[in-house]
């Protein structure tokens, strides 16, 4: 059965949409079967990939609100073992039109236990809110992931996000688990982010990853040729850090020994 992970932080620019992407594929490239979740209608998640939004007729907010099964929503990208469940800009409007549906809150939870089985990880990429479908992204997850930059108020917010998980876990989904804090746009020739890598692992010690992701060019450029970074240079330092990234979350779940994570470093 597969393990679903959202990426989550309400507020933009944090790289979440980049770590749905590139964890996605890295994960893929290492040959676990992967669904990425394009949950927000902005759907960068979805061109990011390679797909043209505006010719996406089905797409998460079929299944979300009209009961569509995903089977008939979900394309093969270019990336061996990662298969895409796009987003459209109708998604901004799933919200109001799940208010009066019944189990809202669980609306993504039934979509993904059809497909569960299907993959070894489902990533979820979420909205910069905490509305219905982010929701209902949590309450699907079994895990959610909060990417963190390393710069001036990267902590703003986080306390009313992890008031939202504990609100779902009390409520909603008592399995959810943080995964982990990812630390982003790292750049090691600034104070002001080793000053931010040192404030975080001392408010949040275990709870956040060991792989930092360093600010790099290659990474911020493939989104605009419609491929992760890893297809766009494997040997870059964004790729590099989100197989490590995959590699961590492997060895965390018991995927992959110490030693062997060790050995498989690019």
């Amino acid at each position: 059965m597969g393990k679903i992970i959202a990426i989550a932080n309400q507020k933009g620019g944090v790289g979440k949409t980049t770590t749905a992407i590139n964890l996605a594929a890295s994960l893929a490239v290492l040959e676990y079967k992967t669904l990425l979740i394009d949950a927000d209608p902005q759907a960068n998640s979805t061109s990011g990939i390679g797909f043209d939004p505006r010719e996406i007729k089905t797409s998460v907010y079929e299944c979300l609100v009209n009961d569509l099964a995903p089977h008939d929503a979900i394309r093969q990208t270019e990336t061996p073992h990662l298969d895409l469940l796009p987003a459209h800009i109708d998604l901004v409007g799933a919200e109001i039109e799940m208010i009066n549906l019944n189990e809202r809150e669980y609306r993504m939870k039934n979509v993904l236990d059809t497909i569960k089985n299907d993959y070894d990880f489902i990533i979820i990429d979420c909205s910069p809110s905490l509305g219905l479908i982010t929701i209902n992204a949590l309450t699907a997850s079994d895990s959610v992931i909060i990417p963190v930059q390393c710069e001036y108020f990267a902590l703003e917010g986080l306390g009313k996000l992890l008031n939202t998980i504990k609100i779902v876990q009390n409520r909603l989904n008592t399995e959810l688990e943080i995964e982990g804090i990812l630390l982003t746009m790292y750049d090691v020739r600034l104070r002001l982010s080793n000053q931010v890598v040192e404030e975080v692992r001392t408010h949040f010690t275990d709870l956040v990853f060991d792989t930092i992701i360093q600010r790099n060019t290659r990474l911020s450029e493939a989104p605009s040729y419609g491929i992760s970074v890893i297809m766009h240079d494997a040997s870059c330092k964004g790729a590099i850090n989100y197989l490590n990234l995959a590699r961590e979350i492997l060895q965390k779940n018991g995927l992959l020994s110490v030693e062997n994570k060790e050995s498989a470093t690019v």
